[in-house]
């Protein structure tokens, strides 16, 4: 037979043929636009089975399919057709003669918002008609989101297409409450070109007037519903309400807004917006005054007096000097100096700024500012000790800080001893020691108990007074308490010692000497300073303190 007469079965519009050459069977699989195989091996395999092949490359058929190529793969030998034969192939599979039509199928997605039509072509390849389409999807209870446009295209070749797509419900916005102010500014002070604090500008109150708008809230929103394929409707989810942060000195008017009721400054607790008004002293805190323990903010325009306390749950602002006196408080700014006499101590929540310390003890769950000298005091911060401004000179006593300490000179030509800490967060380890040391003593106490109930339950209490039965039962009855403090101290134990562990390496910086005498630590790694030291900045490299440049 001539090589022009070699049957095909398929075509480009069936996504494949098959050609029956004379030196051999070639096999085409025309590229589609998804990602998804159109024919399963399986299809194939019968195809040729039909045509009477039965010996054929199957590794190489199945790569072939994989592929999708476009170009003709030779799958087979040649194989002898006889006139019969090739007249059979001819009329029966060929696509330009091929009578029976592509088998529809209708694929519906997991959320019945979608149609998507897929053609099998085991049977046969023709392409079929827009009312076998309408009428596939009316057997499918297929009645909405139908387009027309799309099965009038899709029927042009074998390759899958959406027939028809409902409308996804949409979801309700959250309410959510629209702050009127920025504490984002609060306790910044301006710094300079030099990276130098400026300490008469520290921005430390965020302040309202009475009948401020301090929030507006922003209710939620109904949801929008849909329509599945079907024509059915799918509710949509409505937006969450959310409730006023109503907090102490503030007042919803109107359902929505939220005013201040009172002068005073912002405290803002996430869930609560409060207004904390201002205590003042006009002069020093001492003896016409007495101790000051304030729920809110406290400004002092004098000194705080040798043994008196002060302590607020807002800012401390103190214009004068502490002078061996105790003060607590969330930011705590002196303009003048700290002298702890051996007896005073500072503690801020946040940050701690003044002018200079001499023999004090200065904690600050953030960072410690010191304009000028830290002479033999113990300053302790969560994140960083700055001393650069005027002398920025760190001499004698101990300094620990979680992250960096800065200053211009560390330690003085007296060569005075100067211990530097960096890299833990003294606050961090203070409450490890304190859990630690709770979770000793309620083990210890845990098993006294047990010892004791033990002991008396060898005792026949029917015999016992009143009062002592009483008692045992008290006794037993605090050994569940004291367990459950013991898995609670054990659980915070854990957790303490991975924050420890992630504690990152600290740094010591100085921008003019680092003298002899001084002791410096990072990471629990010592370095005692034999000789002088500019310009330089310390941290731990591969185990070791190295000294780089500033």
């Amino acid at each position: 037979m001539g090589a022009e007469k070699y049957p095909v079965v398929g075509g480009i519009d069936a996504g494949y043929k098959f050609e029956f050459k004379p030196d051999g069977i070639y096999l085409t699989i025309y590229p589609s636009d998804t990602d998804n195989l159109l024919f399963e091996l399986s299809d194939m395999r019968q195809i040729l089975r039909d045509c009477g092949i039965m010996d054929y490359d199957i590794a190489l058929l199945s790569r072939t399919m994989r592929e999708a190529s476009g170009v003709p793969c030779k799958i087979a030998n040649p194989v002898e057709l006889s006139e019969e034969d090739l007249q059979r192939i001819l009329e029966d599979t060929d696509v330009g003669s091929d009578e029976n039509y592509a088998e529809l199928k209708v694929d519906i997605s997991r959320d019945k918002m979608k149609a998507t039509i897929k053609y099998i072509t085991k049977n046969g390849s023709r392409l079929p008609t827009f009312q076998m389409v309408m009428d596939a999807l009316a057997e499918n209870n297929v009645t909405y989101g139908i387009d027309e446009d799309a099965i009038h295209e899709g029927i042009q070749s074998l390759m899958p297409f959406v027939a028809a797509q409902g409308d996804p419900p949409i979801a309700g916005e959250n309410a959510y409450i629209d702050r009127k102010f920025d504490l984002g500014v609060k306790g910044r002070p301006v710094i300079d070109e030099y990276d130098r604090v400026d300490y008469k500008d520290l921005n430390l109150f965020v302040l309202v007037k009475k009948n401020d708008t301090l929030a507006i809230r922003i209710p939620q929103t109904q949801g929008k519903p849909g329509t599945n394929i079907f024509g059915d409707k799918v509710p949509a989810q409505n937006g969450r309400p959310i409730p006023m942060p109503e907090g102490k000195n503030t007042q919803v008017v109107g359902e929505n807004q939220l005013i201040a009721t009172i002068n005073g400054q912002i405290v803002d607790s996430g869930n609560k917006i409060s207004v904390d008004p201002r205590f003042i002293v006009k002069g020093s805190v001492g003896v016409a005054t007495g101790d000051i323990d304030f729920d809110g903010s406290v400004e002092i325009a004098g000194d705080v007096k040798q043994g008196f306390n002060v302590k607020a749950t807002g800012d401390i602002e103190i214009k004068g000097n502490v002078n061996g006196a105790e003060v607590s408080g969330r930011n705590v700014i002196i303009g003048g100096g700290i002298t702890g006499v051996n007896r005073g101590k500072v503690y801020a929540k946040h940050d701690v700024r003044c002018a200079f310390t001499e023999n004090a003890i200065v904690e600050a769950g953030r960072d410690i500012y010191v304009a000028d000298v830290a002479l033999h005091s113990t300053l302790r911060a969560g994140k960083k000790v700055m001393v650069e401004d005027k002398h920025g000179q760190i001499t004698g006593g101990l300094t620990v800080a979680g992250e960096e300490v800065r200053a211009k000179i560390i330690g003085n030509q007296a060569y005075v001893i100067t211990r530097i800490s960096v890299g833990v967060d003294p606050n961090l380890q203070k409450e490890y020691n304190d859990v630690c040391k709770s979770y000793k003593e309620g083990k210890k106490r845990l098993m006294q108990i047990t010892q004791t109930l033990n002991t008396l339950g060898k005792i026949d209490i029917s015999t016992l007074p009143p009062e002592r039965v009483a008692q045992i039962n008290a006794l037993t009855r605090s050994q569940f308490p004291l367990a459950g403090q013991i898995k609670r101290d054990e659980k915070k134990i854990i957790e303490l010692e991975a924050l420890l562990a992630d504690m990152k390496n600290g740094k010591i910086k100085a921008s003019d000497t680092i003298y002899p005498g001084s002791r410096l630590s990072i990471n629990s790694v010592v370095k005692n300073i034999q000789e002088e030291y500019k310009y330089c900045t310390m941290t731990l490299q591969e185990g070791e303190v190295t000294v780089g440049p500033y």
